[in-house]
């Protein structure tokens, strides 16, 4: 039984042919509108979410899937104090793959040794949001046309920001990757990230906390949101959340052929007036999403693009 809990749950061959099963998926919808007739996703999402619970029941809709699962954990048992293994254990009999967003970090995990059906972590706190990381590298293949010699800026909350840590789990698997991490102080990469992960696996980083002095030399820049929900204390979130904010006249400073990218949703640290440069490509990274995830799923449940009968033949009925 294969699962989806950590980025790195997947080879560098199987994140390969995931990313070209999506783009295949875009070029030709109609063929997969059915592969995943009779399934079911079930979406069980402890925490509030927009783009990844709608790409997924949306990606499983257009599979020709359908969908059950909550948005909250007010809309379930857990309200009860049911726990999460034993919310798995019942989803299992009604559904075929899961998709977990919680709070904690590894609640996805206790579902997935649990069950005997696929469980995705769909965002685990502040850990690790591996179908976000699909999204992001699809993003980078199709708009920068490599994954591999890049210099990448991740800036903002780099302490709690899940979707960073993930993709710099991922990409310090590729080659010729510079990280430069841009965040005060108090929002840096946390140690265990940077030692386990960026050292061990000898990838080139820097650490900084002035944006404008490094856009010019990043090929992509992740920005990141300072998560207001992840705070303790109210007047910490305050004195940060507006410490990088990117505007059209910072961006004379970059690159022509930069990719902005952000996991959204945005608060103030993107400029409403940057959306309508052709660099910003977060808009379209969120419709990468649902195309990856429709790729993910299709992978674990084992489903194959329907075979075209040879021109002049028809199937068998």
């Amino acid at each position: 039984m294969k699962h989806l809990i950590d980025p790195t749950d997947l080879s560098l061959e199987e994140i390969d042919e995931i990313l070209t099963l999506a783009e295949d998926i875009i070029a030709d919808p109609a063929a997969y509108s059915e592969v995943a007739k009779g399934k079911k996703l079930a979406t069980l999402f402890y925490e509030p979410s927009t783009r990844t619970r709608l790409s997924f029941e949306a990606a499983m809709i257009d599979l020709g899937g359908s969908v059950i699962g909550f948005s909250s954990a007010q809309n379930s048992s857990a309200s009860k104090g049911e726990s999460v293994a034993d919310t798995a254990r019942i989803v299992e009999k009604y559904a075929d793959i899961i998709a977990m967003r919680h709070p904690k970090e590894g609640a996805p995990l206790v579902a997935a040794m649990n069950v005997n059906i696929p469980v995705i972590n769909a965002g685990d706190g502040g850990h690790l949001h591996p179908t976000q990381t699909l999204t992001d590298l699809l993003t980078i293949r199709e708009e920068a046309g490599r994954l591999n010699h890049l210099t990448i800026g991740f800036c903002g909350d780099l302490k709690f920001g899940r979707t960073v840590h993930s993709l710099i789990k991922q990409l310090s698997r590729y080659s010729g990757i510079h990280f430069v991490l841009i965040s005060p102080q108090e929002l840096r990469v946390p140690d265990y990230i940077k030692d386990e992960i960026l050292v061990k696996n000898h990838a080139e980083f820097e650490e900084v906390e002035d944006m404008e002095t490094v856009l010019g030399k990043l090929d992509i820049l992740y920005m990141t949101r300072v998560q207001r929900e992840r705070f303790f204390n109210e007047a910490d979130y305050i004195r940060l959340k507006d410490t990088y904010i990117l505007t059209e006249e910072k961006l004379k400073l970059a690159l022509k052929d930069l990719k902005i990218l952000h996991p959204l949703p945005r608060v103030n640290e993107i400029a409403v007036e940057v959306d309508k440069d052709p660099r910003a490509l977060y808009f379209k990274q969120a419709e990468y999403g649902k195309f990856v995830r429709m790729a993910l799923m299709m992978k674990l449940l084992g489903l194959k693009k329907p075979e075209t009968a040879p021109e002049g033949e028809t199937t068998a009925c």
